[in-house]
């Protein structure tokens, strides 16, 4: 049996495998074998007896934690097994806290760090309290609007939408003690991109992948947002198909507007905020192609996107004021009413791909069929033909341009910086380029 997410090898036991015990501990269990190869093979251990006293104790005054270790013989040969149940509270080796992904073990810091806390202890970033902002400081204007959008949908109480404006944003559960959370300032600020970077949509007409043909950008608090970006996609990058009923003239776009819709939502609703990244709308002649930086739930594949799911918000807090508008269901049926409104216009059937860096919803148009077969795609196969996709573009660059910065990278390409990072990361360590120089005057050399 290889190693995975859940399975680790060590031929000796060292103290540094402590992080390795605390990043199953951190993710979702795991087992740490001692006196195996790579492969698995049982290579065996001279000092087992000693080991499985020592280790029980190390774990429990270094990681606050117990974990069995329990002793095995193989032809002769002895190793350990120490199993590891994934914790509920997050568990820190001399303060610093290590996650099990995949076959790897990762140390978490700065937003990933956070993350991790913040989920650990059952929150979500939007609901983080926000100091230097007051109630006073929300816009009248976007909180009247949602009133009278919530007043249609009759999703809140006639009594609330009566309410003064600390009533209201009280009964949406937007407060934290005394402060706002960083819903309310997404929700209800006129420019939350002081308080959060990247709390904007960014939208692109595309020749191709490295020809940028014009661009616009969609600022504001989250529900102007959405109609700003509405509003440019519908009048200026994707073009209506006229025809006539009778002597009424009928514009039929190549997305259904309810589907386009959805998808925007989706992104403005499930973003993970905190990368900073704006939300990419890269329009093609043939697709249009929508990115924010969110993730999954843990467990989630997408297939289980595609098909029948409960409601699991990125960001439950501005969720729940997009329901209360009338705007989103809170049955977790936006990718169903996506995929059915492109099924009634006959049109091919969008694509979800999970990415490192975020998620895409991809539309295909009229005539027009996805890369790998009517959307569906694993995620094993969709990440793999995408990062090699990604890596081809970017070497292509580093050879014409080999001085290109990270963030022109980006810009061509049109995923985040940390995207960029990532996949750069994985060319230098595969051997296929270098950077010769200091980081900023340098360049880079493409070795294969």
């Amino acid at each position: 049996m290889r190693e995975s997410q859940n399975i680790e090898y060590k031929q000796r036991w060292r103290d540094e495998y402590l992080k390795w015990i605390c990043g199953f501990a951190n993710a979702e269990g795991g087992v740490l074998m001692i006196g195996k190869n790579d492969r698995g093979e049982v290579l065996g251990i001279s000092n087992a007896a000693k080991l499985l006293e020592d280790i029980p104790n190390k774990v429990r005054d270094i990681l606050g934690m117990v974990v069995p270790v329990n002793l095995h013989s193989d032809g002769g040969k002895d190793w350990l097994e120490i199993i590891v149940e994934p914790y509920p509270s997050p568990i820190s080796y001399k303060g610093e806290y290590h996650f099990r992904s995949g076959s790897t073990k990762q140390e978490l810091k700065g937003a990933a760090l956070d993350k991790f806390l913040m989920r650990k202890q059952g929150r979500r970033w939007d609901g983080v309290p926000v100091p230097y902002v007051t109630i006073e400081n929300l816009s009248k204007p976007v909180l009247d609007n949602f009133r009278k959008s919530a007043r249609e949908s009759k999703r809140l109480d006639s009594a609330i939408l009566r309410e003064d404006i600390p009533g209201l944003i009280e009964k949406l559960h937007l407060l934290e003690g005394q402060y706002l959370k960083r819903a309310a300032v997404l929700l209800f600020y006129s420019d939350p991109e002081r308080f959060v970077t990247g709390a904007y949509v960014k939208i692109g007409f595309f020749r191709t992948d490295s020809e940028l043909l014009y661009q616009d950008e969609s600022h504001g608090d989250l529900f102007t947002q959405v109609d700003k970006t509405m509003d440019l996609l519908l009048t200026k990058y994707l073009r209506a198909m006229i025809s006539y009923r009778g002597i009424r003239r009928v514009e039929t776009y190549p997305i259904p507007e309810e589907a386009l819709r959805e998808g925007l939502l989706n992104a403005i609703i499930h973003k993970d905020y905190s990368s900073g990244s704006p939300i990419q709308i890269s329009v093609y002649e043939d697709k249009l192609m929508i990115w924010n930086s969110g993730e999954l739930p843990p467990d989630w594949t997408e297939a289980k996107l595609r098909g029948k799911h409960s409601s699991y918000p990125f960001n439950p807090d501005i969720a729940n004021a997009f329901f209360r508008a009338g705007m989103i269901e809170a049955w977790g049926r936006g990718i169903e009413r996506i995929l059915e409104a492109c099924a009634a216009a006959r049109l091919p059937r969008p694509e979800f791909r999970l990415e490192h860096t975020g998620l895409w919803v991809i539309f295909h148009f009229a005539g027009q069929r996805p890369i790998a077969g009517e959307g569906e795609i694993t995620q094993e196969t969709t990440q793999e033909t995408t990062q090699e996709t990604t890596q081809e573009k970017i070497l292509a660059l580093l050879r014409s341009q080999p001085s290109i910065t990270r963030k022109d990278l980006a810009a061509s390409i049109g995923i985040s910086a940390e995207g960029i990072k990532y996949h750069l990361e994985k060319l230098k360590s595969a051997g296929v380029i270098r950077h010769i120089g200091p980081t900023k005057r340098g360049h880079w050399e493409v070795l294969k």
